[in-house]
């Protein structure tokens, strides 16, 4: 029997894979091998399993990741590593486009993205000032480092992680490649 987190999860899937449009009860539990009984088990229905979702897709794509980069209070260079360990991966399933191409169509979505874009944003920001103590280039630098993520995210075909590494590389110094 599923979880609720499986539930989630498989949802993130389905709309990296899909998009928006393309997520529904019946995917989720034709991915999942279960019932509808099942899904509503854990939600009230798909607007429900939609807020809940983008919630997890907060908590998940951005919450986690900047939990990880802060584990143990690292120098900043540490949190710079152990971020782009986590972002500059191989290509899977990333609902990062489709949760940009959904956020054009609902208000709930784009503010939740708007959010997400903050939170990051403002997170590079901090390590980078932290770096280097100059406030207007971390101003600069927290924007640039997560444009290019984005960007990467839109590029076809997808950009290898390890094109990612060697652009932040080029970005950030050597020694970060």
């Amino acid at each position: 029997m599923a979880n609720r987190q499986d539930w989630l999860d498989a949802g993130l899937v389905i709309l990296a894979e899909h998009g928006a449009p393309g997520l529904t009860i019946e995917r989720l539990m034709a991915r999942l091998e279960l019932t509808k009984g099942s899904f509503y088990h854990h939600f009230k229905g798909m607007p429900g399993f939609r807020t809940a979702l983008l919630e997890h897709y907060e908590a998940t794509m951005t919450t986690r990741y900047i939990e990880t980069a802060l584990a143990g209070d690292p120098a900043p260079e540490e949190k710079i590593k152990r971020l782009l360990e986590l972002v500059a991966k191989e290509p899977t399933s990333d609902p990062e486009v489709a949760v940009r191409a959904w956020a054009m169509q609902d208000q709930d979505v784009a503010a939740m993205l708007r959010r997400v874009d903050h939170t990051r944003i403002e997170f590079l920001r901090t390590v980078w000032r932290e770096r280097t103590g100059d406030p207007a280039a971390s101003e600069v630098m927290g924007k640039l480092l997560y444009l290019i993520l984005v960007g990467a995210n839109h590029m076809l075909p997808p950009i290898t992680g390890r094109e990612l590494r060697a652009l932040y590389a080029v970005v950030l110094g050597a020694d970060f490649g």
